[in-house]
């Protein structure tokens, strides 16, 4: 149903504006309740809800209907009708006028010949309200203005403690779920978790027939959060200490759908190009798409992450389990900024670890922000060790160097000018 509560503009907004005006067909693309339809329904004339079986029944039974319609025409859901993917393909061929599709989808589908646009259809991700989206606190820091180098004046005061950012955490960046009252948003975050085992497998031609062992992987991979365990070991964390871990052929299909379903959002491994660097490790950074559901499924609440209590399973990790969804939280905010600005979003490691830059933001032409991110409030120099590294291996290529911190102040560091910038202030 087309939500009905006051709209709040998100980052995503401008980047559809622009595309809109100049492109036939857009089609907005990312989890379950991140806010697509929301944002969508903002701006189309003709609405099409097609996980609504007798909606579906009409356009299925006279595709020219939805052509024919008075546009910006918003085809929700799509890839519940995938047959519209190759009508709209077909009618933005005959008439590539701007601002004619809008398609929202909740799900990757498996053939890649049915999700090819070729140019013709433009996809956008959508990612849960990032934390300028929910006003924690007014952004003095432009991560656009970061990537345009030059090194910009940082400042500003955030008022924002670690409670608060705990809370956002377990709140999660769902629109509809994390203004609820605490137990009612505890009961929808367990539905959204449920409905991925129940039902969302299912709509994708994969039926569970242990959901005890999907559900046991899920909570292995969100324990490995802001890692780069190998699927290996979070399949064998997945067992739950009862019996053997499970087959590679059953966990595989679990990855694959977790990430057409956008719940999964590893961030990939930074390739840096032009031969400036070499010897980087290739694995992924685990992340779910919102903290909240890692934090969820594992039973922790914002008590129990300030306490440190112990984490199950057990994976190794460096620094506690709250400073990895700290990191989580910060990550789906920069990436938020980061496709804004048209910039990509990897994480660096080199072979065994002797140095890693937890986020490193890249423009085209490969010159670089890197980002490091500390549960603390105050840097020392051990902390920007890694940072000072990549400064002497690429030079100029390095546009700014930063650390993201539970701090109320933000500012440049006087030996080495690297920006310190709380987590609150920093915006698209």
């Amino acid at each position: 149903m087309i939500p009905k509560w006051p709209y709040h503009r998100r980052v995503v907004d401008t980047e559809l504006d622009e595309l809109l005006g100049d492109l036939a067909a857009v089609t907005l693309e990312g989890a379950k309740a991140v806010g697509k339809t929301a944002t969508a329904t903002q701006r189309a004339a003709t609405i099409y809800e097609l996980d609504r079986d007798g909606v579906r029944e009409l356009i299925s039974a006279d595709l020219d209907r939805v052509l024919s319609s008075p546009p910006p025409v918003l085809l929700d859901e799509w890839q519940r009708l995938p047959a519209i993917w190759d009508a709209v393909r077909r009618a933005v061929d005959e008439d590539p006028s701007s601002g004619r599709f809008l398609l929202t989808g909740s799900a990757s589908p498996a053939s890649p010949q049915t999700h090819s646009g070729a140019g013709r259809i433009v996809r956008l991700r959508m990612r849960p309200l990032s934390l300028v989206e929910r006003d924690v606190a007014t952004p003095t820091v432009s991560l656009a203005r970061l990537l345009a180098g030059g090194r910009p004046v940082v400042d500003g005061s955030s008022g924002v403690r670690l409670e608060r950012y705990v809370e956002e955490i377990v709140a999660s960046g769902f629109p509809g779920i994390r203004l609820l009252g605490e137990r009612a948003r505890r009961a929808q975050l367990d539905g959204y978790l449920t409905r991925i085992v129940d039902r969302d497998f299912p709509d994708m031609g994969r039926s569970v027939r242990n959901p005890t062992v999907l559900r046991r992987w899920m909570a292995a991979y969100a324990a490995a959060t802001a890692t780069v365990a190998s699927y290996d070991s979070i399949r064998g964390a997945a067992t739950g200490g009862e019996g053997d871990k499970p087959a590679k052929t059953t966990t595989q299909p679990y990855r694959d759908i977790l990430e057409r379903l956008w719940v999964v959002d590893p961030v990939p491994a930074w390739t840096a190009t032009r031969n400036y660097l070499h010897g980087l490790g290739s694995a992924p950074k685990h992340h779910l798409a919102d903290p909240a559901l890692a934090a969820r499924i594992l039973g922790l609440d914002a008590s129990a992450l300030l306490e440190g209590r112990a984490v199950e399973p057990t994976l190794p990790r460096v620094g506690s389990f709250l400073g990895a969804l700290f990191e989580s939280l910060v990550t789906l905010d920069v990436r938020v900024y980061a496709q804004a600005a048209e910039a990509r979003v990897g994480h660096l490691r080199t072979h065994r670890g002797a140095h890693e830059v937890d986020l490193i933001v890249a423009r085209a032409d490969q010159s670089v922000v890197a980002i490091e991110v500390k549960l603390a409030s105050a840097v020392n120099d051990h902390d920007v060790r890694h940072l000072r590294w990549l400064q002497e291996e690429i030079g100029d290529r390095l546009l700014d160097a930063v650390v993201i911190t539970t701090g109320d102040y933000a500012y440049r560091r006087q030996d080495d000018g690297i920006a310190v910038i709380p987590a609150a202030l920093l915006g698209p």
